[in-house]
């Protein structure tokens, strides 16, 4: 039941800025950009989750469509002026779209969008900026959340599973809220730990492997046997953890079971909440590159394959009950049957 087109998700590190071709120009002829510039979230390229999505969808449209790209790391402590300035760069220097992988770009989106109207901007995980020729980039993560849930609910031993999100904001709300309610779709009485890393980025909540993996040590310690996290880098400590303690971890965003630098600890991911963050990046460079440049908001759901749950793991397809299970709760939510919660 993946969906074939969140199969994106690649391995990523390198140097804090790369510049991976000339551009110029596509086979269609109606493109004359440099490329795509992408100016990466906390825990920058090689999270093995969010950002990396990110990279691979701008890696699949560089290939396909003979068009250059470069990319930005984020820098620890950074104010709003210096995502200004990584977004004028990439803008000045003729990359277009230019892309604001997470939420907190939406400042900078919004105020250089207006400096440079003949450029396509895109942000992730916002919907918040309102112009021409800016496109939000949001997805229902709540029903990825939910069939997590449901899978996390139906593998558990102990009906005790837990949640770690990386900062206590609504978007990761959702990831929790979701989680919740498939879990108690199976089972109503179910025990859910729950802890939020920090309460700001700032603080390191989606950077700090360290964090997640102390979070996750003291919900095992507890009981559980399931961990499902919504927490970019950090969620590698999660997964160390549940690798370590032999219980199932859920990984998110990308899927972390075919991450290669995750790779000693991908049996017990039992599988992964997915986010087509790198469709969503293709999707939008590709209607520049179409001379027809998308704009307002865009919303990936289950039904559009925007959001799902990956099945990599062939230990988690032996467990027919679980899939079923997920399968089925995957249907209720496009079909309208269930609607998940947001909080």
């Amino acid at each position: 039941m993946a969906v074939a087109a969140l199969a994106l998700a690649a391995a990523g590190c390198g140097k804090s800025s790369t510049d991976s071709g000339s551009g110029g120009s596509s086979e269609s002829g109606k493109y004359s950009g440099k490329g795509i510039g992408l100016a990466y979230d906390v825990g920058g390229k090689g999270d093995q989750s969010f950002n990396d999505a990110a990279f691979a969808g701008m890696e699949k449209a560089e290939k396909e469509f003979k068009i250059g790209g470069r990319d930005i790391e984020p820098q620890d402590g950074e104010s709003n002026a210096d995502k200004v300035q990584r977004l004028e760069q990439l803008a000045k220097s003729g990359y277009d779209p230019v892309v604001g992988v997470g939420f907190v770009y939406a400042p900078a989106v919004k105020e250089v969008a207006a400096k440079y109207p003949k450029t396509t901007f895109g942000i992730i995980d916002d919907n918040t900026v309102e112009a021409s020729n800016v496109v939000d980039l949001v997805f229902h993560e709540e029903q990825a959340s939910y069939l997590a849930g449901v899978a996390a609910a139906k593998a558990t031993k102990k009906n005790h599973i837990g949640f770690v999100g990386g900062v206590d904001i609504p978007l990761i709300h959702k990831f929790e809220a979701g989680f919740d309610q498939g879990a108690r779709s199976v089972d109503p009485k179910i025990k859910i730990e729950s802890q939020y890393l920090t309460q700001t980025a700032q603080e390191g909540g989606f950077a700090s492997p360290d964090k997640g993996k102390d979070a996750a040590n003291a919900q095992i310690e507890k009981g559980a046997d399931v961990v499902y996290h919504a927490a970019g880098l950090s969620g590698q400590g999660v997964i160390q953890s549940a690798a370590a303690h032999h219980v199932w971890a859920i990984g998110v965003d990308s899927d972390q079971y075919q991450q290669a630098a995750l790779a000693q600890y991908k049996d017990w991911i039992l599988g992964s909440a997915l986010k087509n963050v790198g469709g969503a990046v293709y999707d939008l460079t590709k209607s520049v590159v179409d001379g027809k440049p998308l704009t307002g908001e865009v919303r990936g759901d289950l039904k559009s394959g925007g959001v799902g749950f990956a099945d990599s793991n062939p230990k988690y397809r032996a467990m027919k009950d679980v899939v079923a299970a997920v399968d089925k709760a995957e249907q209720d939510i496009i079909s309208g049957k269930v609607t998940v919660d947001t909080n």
